[in-house]
């Protein structure tokens, strides 16, 4: 989410969390290892998740790795259909993405490493999860892709970097459902200790993240 909407998103999600439930527990992980290592990527205002594209794979729960034979790991984003592919973003666009519920579209890219923290410009944090956990994720993520009756998402649009690729995506896009709600609650669905709730920024996001960890 660009940073000059941050002040307006903030006033009106004091509103929205007046009203809003609970989010639900995340599932238990019953003392079990922690045996896969996934990332969550920020470039300040976007996240993304970045997990190993052999144990993803691996499961077939996902068909559209296919789509990335070579990448060592995947990377998943979600966002706006219109304003996330747009390589010329416009004031209009930007209200448009914010204010008004919007279809969705989800970014895959396929990478030969695993992202670095670069500082303030990008800031990685790794997740480890337990195989349960992991699959789950994995799910969560299958079950964010529009689909064809009994078929697999097929690639809308080229990405945003070499080797990326869009997707139609379920849900919509608003001010209370941003990429970032989005990254929550996937990490959720994991079984990370992390509420989506009043989650709207990135920095909001990450830094919720490090406390469940650091609880963990």
């Amino acid at each position: 989410m660009r940073r000059w909407l941050i002040g307006p998103a903030l006033a009106l999600c004091a509103l929205w969390l007046a009203t809003c439930e609970t989010a639900p527990p995340p599932p238990a992980d019953n003392g079990a290892p922690r045996t896969h290592v996934i990332q969550v990527a920020s470039n300040g205002w976007h996240t993304a998740i970045v997990m190993p594209a052999p144990a993803l794979a691996d499961t077939d729960l996902l068909p559209e790795a296919e789509d990335f034979p070579d990448a060592a790991f995947l990377e998943f984003g979600w966002g706006d259909r219109v304003y996330y592919p747009a390589k010329e973003k416009t004031i209009g666009m930007t209200l448009s993405a914010a204010l008004v519920p919007t279809p969705a579209v989800m970014h895959m890219a396929g990478l030969a490493a695993a992202p670095r923290d670069g500082g303030s410009s990008r800031e990685v944090v790794a997740v480890p999860l337990t195989e349960a956990g992991f699959l789950n994720l994995i799910e969560a993520l299958a079950a964010e892709f529009e689909r064809p009756a009994a078929g697999r998402a097929v690639s809308v649009s080229r990405g945003l970097y070499p080797g990326s690729r869009f997707y139609n995506a379920r849900g919509e896009f608003h001010l209370f459902n941003t990429c970032n709600t989005w990254t929550a609650r996937m990490l959720r669905a994991a079984g990370v200790a992390i509420s989506p709730s009043g989650i709207v920024t990135a920095d909001g996001l990450m830094a919720r993240l490090r406390a469940a960890l650091t609880v963990e």
